[in-house]
């Protein structure tokens, strides 16, 4: 397996300010690795362009640190493209977040790193929009929000960003996370329940939404 680490490839991504190209948009990522695969020249790039941010600000939310974040970002990428994969249903972004988190882990062990989920560097965003579709409305409430988020239990917030932020299914959060669904569904429960509790006690009267 040929294994491409141009550094450049890596480079922090805009998408406001990188089309790309029309036929790669409408491709998988599992067809995109297939390719990179046979020898496709620019399809790790591509691939690169669609996880690259979004992979570094899940490390970043684990160890804490942008740049080692983004170093550990290149490692994943790397490591998902040594090996002889081969991805089918959308399968390759779990593992990449799986490669990604797994090395997160092992950086904040080595680093005696406290155990964390922070989202000081995340816009609160999410690819959903049920998690704070009524809550998230002004500059005070999404402070409240990260405020909030902030108290909960590292596998709480996680479980949550994963399935609200990164729009997995709980299938592929448990993947990431290395649980089974079930966990990861009393997760997200448990969780929201404790978010709302924290947001009630902060004043959004409209909790009861979530």
């Amino acid at each position: 397996m040929r294994l491409i680490l141009d550094y450049p490839v890596f480079l922090r991504y805009n998408k406001s300010q990188t089309k790309g190209s029309e036929a790669a948009d409408t491709e998988t990522d599992e067809e995109l690795f297939r390719r990179f695969q046979n020898g496709g020249t620019s399809e790790l790039s591509q691939l690169v362009e669609r996880h690259g941010d979004s992979v570094t600000l899940y490390i970043n939310a684990i160890i804490g640190d942008a740049q080692d974040a983004e170093d550990l970002m290149i490692e994943a990428f790397s490591r998902v493209c040594a090996k002889a994969l081969s991805f089918t249903g959308g399968g390759f972004r779990p593992y990449l977040y799986k490669t990604a988190r797994n090395l997160a882990l092992r950086f904040a062990s080595r680093n005696r790193l406290r155990r964390h989920f922070g989202f000081d560097d995340m816009e609160l965003e999410p690819e959903s929009g049920e998690l704070v579709e009524r809550v998230v409305q002004t500059r005070e409430r999404d402070a409240l929000l990260r405020l909030c988020l902030d108290k909960l239990h590292p596998d709480y917030r996680e479980a949550l960003y994963l399935i609200y932020f990164e729009d997995l299914s709980q299938a592929e959060a448990a993947a990431v996370m290395g649980k089974n669904e079930k966990q990861i569904k009393n997760l997200v429960l448990r969780g929201k329940q404790a978010l709302r509790a924290l947001l009630e006690s902060e004043g959004i009267t409209d909790a009861h939404n979530f």
